[in-house]
């Protein structure tokens, strides 16, 4: 017997994982959480998609499972980008607060303007720029990857590590 699934977890060998089922559980709910079609601000979408994440990740934080966290991450950082791309709504808007981020004119215009998916739009580099990943952590947005890491135990130093251990 080389794997055995229960709560949620899988054993291969001597590493705990989680199921797949459970990953895609996660990003079903995240998905619901970071919908474009829910209503409410973005306060309160992101108090809930922390609790979510803290939730899951002081379940599951006991996975070594650790190759998909920074994946899991962008992906999240990349909703929340289209959420507030939906939320801006009309090109004037969308304009204004591109303008206020830190984006030339001429890219907030091209970018406001753009008849592209919201989801195509979260890609592009100046709504990287604009909606940074820090901007997006001073809204509240929590990183899957420092809640895992903390969950294992690893602390914040930049300094040596060894490497096995992922750097958080």
């Amino acid at each position: 017997m080389s794997e055995c699934a229960f709560l949620g977890f899988t054993i291969k060998g001597k590493k705990i994982r989680w199921t797949d089922k459970a990953l895609a559980s996660f990003k079903h709910r995240i998905k619901e959480l970071t919908g474009r079609s829910w209503g409410v601000s973005m306060e309160y979408r992101l108090r809930k998609l922390g609790q979510y994440l803290r939730g899951w990740t002081a379940y599951f934080g006991i996975s070594q499972y650790y190759r998909p966290v920074p994946e899991l991450d962008e992906w999240i950082r990349r909703r929340m980008r289209m959420c507030y791309w939906k939320q801006w709504r009309w090109p004037r808007t969308k304009i204004k607060n591109l303008l206020a981020l830190g984006v030339s004119l001429k890219s907030a215009i091209q970018h406001g303007c753009s008849s592209n998916s919201y989801w195509q739009m979260s890609r592009t580099p100046v709504i990287n720029q604009a909606v940074s990943n820090a901007w997006l952590k001073e809204q509240g947005l929590l990183s899957v990857k420092d809640l895992w890491c903390k969950a294992q135990g690893y602390t914040a130093k930049k300094g040596k590590t060894s490497s096995s251990a992922p750097t958080c």
